[in-house]
């Protein structure tokens, strides 16, 4: 049954559960439409852009910000989705002040709904174009995540272009929220996507460091992530971040993420971030030295499924098999992260790091 944009609408302000609606309506809504609510004397506009798409804006202030919050790009990441969730329903009920322009994205809401990484493909290999290139799938391929990633594309560069509309002079920020397929040493951790040769902006580490992120790991080259999507081509202080362990809806430890829920808060509603002034030594900052792909159907990694992200293995260990090929690490303390044997061939199926220096 296909709600009418009145009674989405009126379930929204009644319970502002978006998330309950998204995933009831996993495919679309069917038509966008907005609404103007009051909150403690602020009127904001709200924009349902499409399921699992909606902004927020304050009619009244000047702005200077357009932030962008995702989650759920894999759909079995739930942790951040819970977090937008519930800062999405703090907005709709009129509980939390809004001081800037903020675009929550609940990415693939069909693959949370059958609690998987993604339907047919993985979404977070899809953009800055990828939706529309061979990614060993096939050239020319059209699956559910490659529409999806599409229109995410779209909204995001309308989102900060409207943005430009309102003043030149103004910050853009997308911090895309993720877990983790496996437990790590470093419980939470960002990737800083690859700048082009532009400075790491120390500034922004100190945020992340606010939400409880202290392990930062620097790219060093092009990818095809949602967060290098808006830092390359918008110029928006991006990260993808990294937030403990999947686990299932209603399951997560959520004391556990005080932090960045409160520096998330802050950053949408105006309040003073305290950020400590950068110092390198509270932080473990890595750099990747090995993208491992797998190349063979018979791929297979060297070490159990329990070994954590950022475990590190002495120099000449075999930490992997592409077929007859032994993938092996190439300097001492050289860590394994993201590893997954189960990509499509073609795909990542591996990364190392080292530690590295701002």
């Amino acid at each position: 049954m296909e709600l009418l944009p009145e009674q989405l609408q009126k379930e929204l302000i009644l319970n502002g559960d978006f998330l309950a609606l998204t995933r009831q309506f996993p495919e679309k809504f069917g038509t966008s439409f907005s609404f103007q609510i009051t909150n403690n004397q602020q009127k904001i506009n709200v924009k349902v852009l499409e399921t699992g798409l909606i902004c927020f804006e304050p009619v009244e202030q000047i702005t200077c910000r357009d932030i962008v919050l995702s989650s759920g790009v894999h759909g079995n990441e739930t942790a951040p989705i819970e977090i937008c969730a519930d800062l999405i329903k703090q907005l709709l009920l009129g509980k939390l002040y809004l001081a800037e322009r903020v675009l929550f994205i609940f990415g693939n809401p069909v693959s949370m709904n059958i609690a998987k990484r993604f339907v047919e493909e993985n979404m977070n290999r899809l953009f800055s174009g990828g939706h529309s290139q061979d990614q060993g799938q096939g050239a020319g391929l059209i699956n559910k995540e490659r529409i999806r990633a599409k229109l995410l594309e779209d909204t995001v560069r309308s989102f900060y272009l409207e943005g430009s509309k309102l003043s030149t002079a103004r910050t853009r920020c997308h911090y895309d929220l993720h877990t983790a397929i496996r437990g790590s040493k470093n419980d939470k951790f960002a990737v800083y996507p690859f700048r082009h040769g532009k400075p790491w902006k120390k500034e922004q580490l100190s945020f992340m460091q606010a939400c409880g992120v202290d392990t930062i790991l620097l790219s060093h080259s092009p990818t095809t992530t949602f967060s290098y999507f808006s830092s390359n081509e918008f110029d928006a202080d991006a990260f993808t971040v990294e937030l403990g362990k999947v686990m299932p809806f209603g399951e997560n430890d959520m004391t556990k993420f005080t932090q960045v829920k409160a520096t998330l808060t802050a950053l949408i509603s105006g309040e003073h971030l305290q950020l400590k002034p950068f110092d390198e030594a509270d932080f473990h900052i890595y750099e990747i030295h090995q993208i491992i792909n797998r190349t063979q159907e018979n791929f297979q990694l060297n070490f159990a499924d329990d070994v954590e992200n950022f475990t590190d293995f002495p120099k000449g260990s075999v930490i992997a098999m592409d077929g007859e090929k032994e993938v092996i690490t190439q300097v001492e303390g050289e860590a394994i992260i993201f590893p997954n044997a189960n990509v499509a061939i073609g795909q990542r199926a591996l990364l190392t790091v080292i530690p590295a220096k701002i």
